[in-house]
């Protein structure tokens, strides 16, 4: 499988992501164990999770994903053959949130004991903390890349004007940077990434794992009508969210470029945006393998300038 880099941290992962909320969540460990098998299997094996997965469900309280990771790492024996990334930063409870120095020192910690490792591929600032100096919350990832607890760093939900600062605070200060960036971006959504943060990856060499790469499930096409919402427990806010008329036009186009290819709206989705300039590795979920088989197989999908275009017309922003 081709892979790519995460930056310039020199570590390579496959061109998707798979993003670990849905372990503990919308699957329980027995399904879990069996999409991480697969996972390792077919060599999709760069997992995005967090220390705060899924403490919004009733009698979670985070942790959960990270856990089912940990226990499935020390049965399978395969830590060494998977990238794992994970966040720091939203409210764990209590004090449990932030990143200042001694909170990130603390919640590393808690995070290797769930995943049940010595080291983190990829720790990520999963909020822009702005109540704590850039330079201390750089710092302390410094720390961590020292003492081996850490590999590679990246920021979640940073806009570009404080990605840049921190950027230009790691090379002033010789400490680690951000090697990736993980902000919202798909079809549908697309102003925000392609006006405020490509041209600071793209000018920094930075990667970007992308997070709702299929709009939260709209881009498959399973949200077509009203009525669709009863779908899934997040379709009332997809629906409201996206099914109005840039939506439709967006789902008529993904149905042309599938038809005339033979595949899935969710691979035709998933094609164009791994076709975008400075992205890495989409982040997709699912919930069994045969969804995990159909995603693997936007890999293969090779778009022309004439689908492109078509996609891209549907959904221009300007």
């Amino acid at each position: 499988m081709q892979t790519r880099t995460l930056g310039r941290s020199g570590i390579t992962v496959p061109p998707l992501t798979f993003g670990g909320n849905v372990f503990g969540w919308t699957i329980d460990r027995q399904m879990s164990f069996r999409l991480l098998d697969a996972l390792a299997e077919r060599g999709l094996n760069f997992i995005d999770t967090a220390d705060v997965y899924s403490a919004w469900v009733e009698g979670n309280q985070g942790g959960e994903s990270e856990t089912i990771i940990g226990e499935w790492l020390k049965k399978s024996g395969k830590r060494e053959g998977m990238i794992i990334a994970t966040k720091v930063g939203k409210p764990m409870g209590g004090d449990k949130k932030g990143l200042s120095a001694g909170y990130i020192k603390r919640a590393v910690e808690d995070s290797l004991k769930r995943l049940q490792t010595d080291y983190i591929d990829l720790y990520q600032s999963h909020d822009d903390d702005q109540s704590v100096p850039l330079e201390e919350t750089l710092a302390a990832f410094d720390a961590l890349i020292r003492e081996g607890k850490v590999r590679a760093i990246g920021a979640s939900n940073y806009q570009g004007p404080r990605l840049a600062e921190a950027l230009r605070i790691s090379e002033q200060n010789g400490l680690a940077r951000y090697e990736t960036l993980q902000p919202k971006y798909n079809l549908y959504d697309r102003r925000d990434y392609e006006q405020n943060l490509a041209p600071v990856v793209t000018a920094h060499g930075v990667g970007v794992i992308n997070f709702y790469a299929l709009a939260s499930g709209f881009l498959t096409g399973k949200y077509r009508a009203a009525e669709d919402a009863a779908k899934s427990p997040r379709g009332q806010s997809v629906v409201d969210g996206y099914l109005n008329d840039r939506g439709i036009r967006i789902l008529t186009a993904l149905d042309a470029v599938s038809e005339q290819h033979h595949v899935t709206p969710t691979q035709v989705a998933l094609a164009w945006n791994l076709s975008q300039p400075g992205i890495t590795a989409p982040i997709a979920s699912a919930t069994s393998v045969e969804q995990l088989d159909e995603l693997a197989k936007a890999l293969e999908l090779r778009l022309s300038a004439e689908d492109n275009r078509v996609l891209d017309e549907a959904s221009a922003w300007r």
